[in-house]
């Protein structure tokens, strides 16, 4: 049977990553700190998923085990010794600490003479998230692994797409997810070509797929929680009942396919209204209830100047196009408060101490006077 090492195994990477390489005949090894979940796999070695719907489908998912790289990472060294793919699903701030761990991984294989290809593939919601994974591998490995690396281990970028809420269930490694998923690996950075996922579309050129999921899904949904928090709902689907919610998500979604229609000429503007379409029917779905904190949360990354606001700000200026709604939800980020969200509260504590210009200078990375003055425009009209 083929081996995979996933790490990560919250909801995403059991509800979605996790289901697809058991689809395609692999045994999963989870790699995470959560005892709990780590405890449970090596127990049962199976879990059920339940499609987001009103059928209520289970799928039942076997052949997995967990590692615990806290406690164990010489087996997680291991197992990446004998993969025959790895995978991450862990939030792209996750991602440098686990790349010693894949370095030695590596070499464990190049010791042990292996001289099967094998790919890294970081199913993160960010571009070019493989390949930012590689940079930090990278500097464990010295110039002999280096090219070894070169002949034998990939790290294709990819692109993902599957809501899966917060949750809380008496089993914990039950998780719902919504029954629609998409999952793009970049085939062009591909060193194991024999290996290829049903149910993953491989693309040769995969920066126009991750634009435009991360500018509709993630940019979508973060248009939806701000604007949402900001009107004092609680969950996505509530908050998208009030219509000023609504057309904040419309709106920018306009903004969006004006920016991708003009960078891309693969995209059709009829097929990108019917995908922004579906993207409000998955986001309305009863059955997800999701919470505004969840999809909200660390809004200062979400602030990040290659992220889901500022990055088509950015670009829809340079191309004398509105971004006038990205520019609206983007100063309610500011206004965005969670006690608990440890960069929430960072950033209240800023804006109260520190000048809104130098703030917005600092968390954007924007330094064009017309953008930083807009934003506290916005800001201060809220």
């Amino acid at each position: 049977m083929k081996k995979a090492v996933h790490f990560g195994a919250g909801n995403i990477g059991r509800g979605f990553i996790g289901e697809i390489l058991h689809k395609n005949g692999f045994e999963v090894a989870f790699v995470d700190v959560n005892e709990t979940i780590i405890d449970a796999l090596n127990a049962r070695g199976s879990y059920e998923i339940e499609l987001a719907e009103d059928a209520a489908t289970h799928i039942p998912v076997d052949h997995v085990s967990g590692i615990n790289n806290a406690k164990n990472p010489d087996a997680v060294i291991d197992a990446i010794k004998n993969a025959d793919i790895v995978t991450t699903a862990i939030g792209p701030n996750i991602l440098p600490f686990i790349a010693e761990l894949i370095a030695k991984g590596i070499q464990a294989r190049k010791t042990a003479d292996k001289l099967d290809a094998l790919d890294v593939i970081a199913c993160e919601n960010m571009i070019g998230g493989s390949e930012f994974l590689k940079t930090k591998v990278d500097a464990y490995l010295t110039a002999e692994d280096a090219a070894y690396v070169d002949s034998y281990i990939g790290f294709p970028n990819a692109a993902v797409d599957r809501i899966v809420p917060g949750q809380t269930h008496e089993d914990p490694l039950f998780v719902v997810v919504e029954p629609f998923s998409e999952w793009v690996i970049d085939e062009s950075q591909l060193r194991n070509k024999a290996i290829h996922l049903d149910g993953v579309h491989y693309a040769t050129d995969l920066e126009p797929f991750i634009e435009r999921k991360l500018f509709s899904v993630n940019t979508g949904h973060a248009t939806v929680a701000y604007n949402g928090f900001y009107y004092g709902f609680k969950t996505i689907d509530t908050a998208l009942q009030d219509e000023r919610v609504m057309t904040a998500l419309v709106n920018t979604q306009k903004e969006t396919r004006d920016l991708l229609l003009a960078k891309w000429d693969l995209f059709d503007e009829a097929e990108l209204v019917a995908y922004h379409e579906k993207i409000r029917g998955r986001f309305v779905n009863p059955h997800l209830s999701d919470e505004i904190t969840r999809v909200a949360r660390t809004p200062i990354r979400k602030l990040g100047y290659d992220e889901r606001f500022i990055r088509p700000i950015r670009e829809l200026n340079d191309r004398n196009l509105s971004y006038a709604t990205h520019l609206a939800t983007a100063a309610k980020i500011f206004k965005y408060t969670d006690a608990s969200d440890e960069q929430a509260v960072d950033l209240q504590n800023r804006l109260a101490t520190e000048d809104l210009t130098q703030v917005i200078e600092s968390v954007t990375g924007v330094k064009e006077p017309k953008l930083v003055q807009e934003l506290k425009t916005a800001i201060e009209a809220l």
